[in-house]
């Protein structure tokens, strides 16, 4: 199982950028995907998750101007980031919890990150 992560890059403050991260492999069902961030010098963060029925988590930092949401048919996660801010500077990691055919059980899996700068 993969998880490829795309659509990162250098914006202005106020700008707007859009995540994805597909899932590949024998995947037999996906249960909650999300978005988490790591600042230079700082911890991972969750930013936002999303179950495979479409309830959403966010952080505080980020509500009212983020937006997860998922295709299952793609096996997919979007991160629409309106307003970015300085602050939301960070290498950006989809995650996802995943039940594989070849074990029957769901585990953890992680994208390999997307950069994301806010600068002008």
């Amino acid at each position: 199982v993969q998880l490829q992560a795309s659509g990162g890059g250098l914006v202005q403050p106020g700008g707007s950028l859009r995540l994805s991260c597909a899932a590949s492999g024998s995947i037999f069902s996906i249960n909650v995907m999300g978005w988490y961030r790591q600042a230079p010098g700082k911890q991972r963060e969750l930013v936002a998750t999303i179950t495979s029925s479409g309830s959403t988590n966010y952080a505080d930092s980020v509500k009212g101007r983020f937006t997860i949401s998922r295709d299952n048919g793609k096996n997919t996660v979007y991160l629409q980031m309106n307003s970015l801010k300085p602050e939301d500077t960070a290498v950006y990691y989809c995650n996802a919890e995943i039940l594989t055919r070849a074990t029957m059980r769901f585990d953890e899996y992680w994208g390999q990150g997307t950069q994301v700068t806010v600068s002008s």
